[in-house]
């Protein structure tokens, strides 16, 4: 699998780019912004989308998803609710001053445990409500070699790179429910600090220490640095 992570917009949203290289099928997470940019990588590649995936509908993960689905034609996934987020888009836009995009129909609304496909490749949906009631994370059981995936202070090296599967860790692409030190922030509408610890704790705290974890913005981390060093998490 190769793997390309794009700090994207204004607020510089990790959007991943998930890519099957035996059937040149990729799914896109989370593309914000830099549609363009999103586009080119992926026909470096020559990957056709099938899924467009959301991990929660705050502008910066969800800005471009309409544009990105027009040009491609892949139907978009996020869970049922964050909707009447989404129905604020233009509110997002006024607090953090850009022009309101346009919206699109949502085509599936995903729930804790469904798996999405795509050549040989699957993520399965962890629904972690808190930063949002209907944020969603994504754990996929063939991560990416964690020696080469993990800058030790920023993303700029993965950002020109490709990262491809070969080493034992899975990945976990945490939208804005875990950061490198912190949490998603819960003072928003639909925030609830409550449902973002039992999410946390749960859900993402189960799974194996050598988990990669791609949150939402900044740097990448692991799920066992996360259990020892978070300041939240003590």
């Amino acid at each position: 699998m190769i793997h390309e992570i794009l700090p994207v917009g204004l607020l510089q949203c990790n959007c991943s780019i998930l890519g099957d290289e035996a059937s040149r099928t990729a799914i896109v997470v989370d593309p914000g912004d830099e549609i363009e940019e999103i586009v080119a990588r992926l026909d470096r590649h020559q990957f056709r989308v099938q899924y467009i995936v959301i991990t929660h509908a705050h502008i910066d993960h969800i800005g471009g998803a309409k544009k990105l689905k027009d040009l491609t034609g892949a139907p978009v996934y996020m869970n049922e609710r964050d909707m009447e987020i989404y129905g604020q888009i233009s509110q997002q836009a006024a607090w953090i001053g850009m022009p309101t995009p346009e919206r699109t129909a949502i085509d599936v609304y995903v729930r804790d445990g469904d798996v999405i496909r795509w050549g040989d490749k699957q993520a399965t949906v962890l629904h972690t409500p808190g930063h949002t009631g209907g944020s969603i994370c994504l754990h996929l059981p063939d991560g990416d070699d964690p020696s080469a995936a993990l800058p030790s202070t920023s993303l700029d090296s993965a950002r020109d790179r490709p990262l491809r599967a070969g080493g034992t860790g899975t990945t976990l692409i945490a939208g804005d429910t875990l950061f490198r030190d912190s949490i998603g922030r819960t003072d928003l509408p639909g925030g609830n600090f409550g449902e973002i610890m039992r999410s946390i704790h749960e859900k993402l705290l189960a799974l194996d220490d050598a988990t990669i974890v791609v949150p939402g913005h900044g740097p990448l981390t692991t799920i066992g640095r996360e259990r020892e060093r978070n300041p939240f998490l003590q």
